[in-house]
């Protein structure tokens, strides 16, 4: 079995998406087929014997087309849909003034007056939809071929209600050149240009989703470097990533970066290896110990074995994690687009019925006409397209208000949804960042003396625990002998008196502070002790601590109902340590990226609706996997464009007010749908001519009219969305 990722380009909304994938499913070779309508990309597995020619043949066959082979390094074209959009909408009010300013009493502009200049009139509004038609090419071609596979959905509506306008208003304006100028009220271009760009709004708020997944992967290839040093018999020689091969002998000095997988043969250091294991304190490296591309050395000059390299990498392997749960399928689809299947043939089987029991009753074939217009008008989708992008907007800028931003619009839908939530320990529930927790003072030294003879002999060293001493150096003292003792510590002497800083293995005397080392242990620091003249002068206990707000948030969302469960890379201890101050019974440790994607998979097996909370490379491809994705500001580049929220102001609460609005907007939106609906089922039988007897009927104009109260009710009630808090 082989696996590949394929680009699709035409797909629109989640009917095409399905289409494709059920279409690709049933062709013989192909395993299992998964199609990502965002990324627009096709997730396949087939056969051996079955080659990519004929899979993009499948493609093309499905109505849709295959645009090549994923290619991770590829750039993004410009996106110019936003700047189409507001030039288009400062059109548009233009337009709505030529069009409808007569009806507000609002001098119209002397050469365009519809009862003085028609022809004027009817051309210019002709002239000025032709823009909105060009913009929404898109939409009308794919509605017609989605209705060609008897697969209709969102576009196809939009195709109906702008080509039924469109040419009945071009019709009506040929007539008006003959002398018909009665017909100028029986016009409907503004309606051809309102609808295009109120569904073009919702087109362009889902459209960063694919631009920010393809940023995630080409991060994660980034943190390798671009060379290697490479051991050879005349010394050493810089040469590129490509150029390694395995078994190669390779050199990492302090402050380089690993270049490939491998193995140390000589030599230890410590390295930084937080982007995959996400825990802050850097992993010390000895001989037969494995490296990992993209580590950083902090210490010691290291010589290692290249192993993996190319796609068998660590990194290569997150790339394609981050890409196959980017193209996994999410359990959600449009409210919307599941009942335009069932919406669009009705309209359809109406108006047709609409025309038909005209002429058969010997009506006017005008007045037929009219009346068929009629329904199709007024069942024209302008609100029930508004109804969900339009709350997203609404919700989207209130939450980015707050500190929060969404990237997509399902988010807001599935955080209503969401039962588990996973948290990431190290610069999520934790800052991140090692620093003095506390000190046992043995001196006679004030605590302020005792700290800055500390960091007068930390400030030699490159170690990453000496980054948050060093800051408490308040005086300049004339530190000597510096020394470092490997696996031990550090040496110096200051005014004659000899100083050793690091763990027990530097201790040359008595050990007459165990029980206080244990207990420091046990709240999970590092312990260093402070010896002066071999005698034991302090104990300082240093941890990555708990963020200020994460107690009180992590208490709420248990009081709300849902499962919170901390998901870390850090050992079992360390933990459990912080597990217990913040109330976590549920509390998975010791996992790398993969073991932590496969526990959210896990979770959504179990039927559960799960948001990952996490701030490190390490945790991209969980980000990914779970239905919300959520990092901060300050996380990593990787684990911001990979999550689905970012936390802007960096503060865990924020998490509260997401899920709150998430829940508000997917109320919102059943509102908006419901009245969309019901505007429709009760306009239909009046533009039917159902009520004629009893004199309640309605022409294009006044259907066109009540399709935009119909939107204004859609827009005021999203509008209510801001208050939400």
């Amino acid at each position: 079995m082989k696996k590949i990722i394929l680009k699709v380009d035409g797909m629109t909304c989640s009917a095409c998406s399905n289409h494709v994938e059920k279409y690709l499913n049933k062709q013989k070779g192909i395993i299992d087929a998964s199609v990502n309508l965002v990324l627009g990309q096709a997730l396949i597995h087939y056969e051996d014997d079955l080659d990519i020619a004929t899979i993009a043949q499948y493609i093309d066959n499905s109505g849709y087309k295959y645009a090549g082979i994923y290619d991770e390094q590829a750039e993004n074209k410009k996106d110019y849909s936003k700047l189409y959009l507001i030039i288009l909408g400062i059109l548009m009010i233009f337009i709505m003034y030529v069009s409808m300013g007569h009806m507000l009493n609002i001098p119209a502009i002397p050469f365009l007056d519809m009862m003085k200049y028609p022809k004027n009139y009817a051309l210019s509004l002709c002239l000025l939809s032709v823009p909105y038609l060009i913009y929404g090419k898109d939409i009308l071609k794919n509605g017609f071929k989605n209705l060609i596979l008897k697969s209709p959905n969102m576009d196809t509506l939009v195709m109906m209600g702008v080509l039924v306008s469109f040419i009945y208003s071009f019709i009506n304006m040929i007539l008006i050149f003959l002398g018909h100028n009665s017909l100028t009220e029986h016009l409907y271009f503004e309606s051809v240009c309102m609808i295009i760009l109120f569904i073009k709004l919702g087109r362009v708020i889902d459209k960063n989703s694919k631009a920010k997944t393809t940023e995630a992967i080409q991060g994660l290839v980034k943190v390798t470097p671009e060379t290697a040093l490479l051991k050879t018999k005349n010394g050493e020689q810089e040469v590129t990533i490509d150029e390694v091969k395995v078994d190669d002998i390779l050199l990492v000095k302090p402050g380089m970066k690993v270049a490939v997988d491998g193995e140390v043969i000589k030599g230890s250091a410590h390295f930084d290896e937080s982007f995959i294991t996400g825990e802050s304190t850097p992993s010390k490296k000895n001989k037969g110990d494995k490296l990992v591309a993209g580590s950083i050395n902090y210490d010691g000059i290291v010589e290692y074995r290249a192993e993996k390299i190319g796609p068998k990498s660590t990194i290569s392997e997150m790339v394609h994690l981050v890409l196959e749960a980017s193209n996994s399928k999410m359990p959600i689809s449009r409210i919307a687009d599941r009942v335009s299947s069932y919406f669009v043939p009705i309209i359809f089987v109406l108006a047709l019925l609409t025309l038909l029991g005209y002429l058969i009753f010997k009506a006017p074939l005008n007045e037929a006409l009219i009346h068929m217009v009629t329904v199709l008008v007024v069942a024209c989708p302008c609100a029930l397209g508004l109804a969900t992008p339009l709350a997203i907007v609404v919700a989207i800028g209130n939450a980015y208000q707050k500190g929060i931003l969404i990237k997509t619009s399902e988010t807001l839908e599935l955080a209503a949804h969401i039962d588990t939530i996973v948290f990431d320990k190290t610069g999520t529930l934790t800052k991140g960042q090692l620093s003095l927790s506390k000190i046992n003072n043995y001196s006679h030294y004030e605590d302020k003396d005792l700290l800055n003879i500390v960091a007068n002999i930390e400030a030699y060293s490159s170690h990453p625990i000496a980054k948050s001493l060093i800051k408490y150096k308040i005086k300049e003292l004339n530190v000597e002998n510096y020394r470092e003792l490997s696996g031990h510590g550090l040496s110096a002497n200051i005014s004659k008196k000899t100083y050793c800083l690091g763990n027990a293995k530097i201790l040359d005397c008595e050990n007459a502070y165990e029980d206080e080392a244990k207990e420091l242990s046990r709240n999970g620091n590092s312990i260093i002790y402070i010896v002066e003249n071999k005698k034991i002068i302090g104990l300082l206990g240093i941890k990555d601590t708990i963020r200020e707000e994460a107690p009180a948030t992590i208490k709420k969302l248990k009081k709300m109902g849902y499962d919170v469960i901390m998901l870390t890379g850090d050992m079992g201890a360390t933990a459990d340590i912080i597990g217990q101050e913040l109330c976590i019974e549920n509390i998975v440790s010791d996992c790398l990226p993969a073991h932590k994607t496969k526990y959210i998979k896990e979770l959504k097996n179990a039927q559960k609706r799960v948001i990952m909370v996490g701030d490190g490379i390490n945790d991209a491809p969980a980000l990914t996997t779970a239905d919300i994705g959520i990092s901060f500001t300050g996380s990593t580049d990787i684990a911001t464009n990979a999550a689905n929220v970012v936390m802007t102001n960096d503060n865990l609460t924020n998490l509260l007010t997401f899920l709150t609005i998430g829940k508000k907007t997917l109320k919102n939106i059943k509102e908006n749908l419901f009245w969309a609906f019901f505007y429709n089922i009760l306009m239909i039988p009046i533009a039917m001519g159902l009520f004629k007897k009893v004199g309640i009927e309605i022409n294009p104009m006044i259907a066109s009219g009540t399709m935009m109260l119909s939107s204004l009710c859609v827009i005021f009630n999203a509008l209510r969305l801001r208050k939400v808090k």
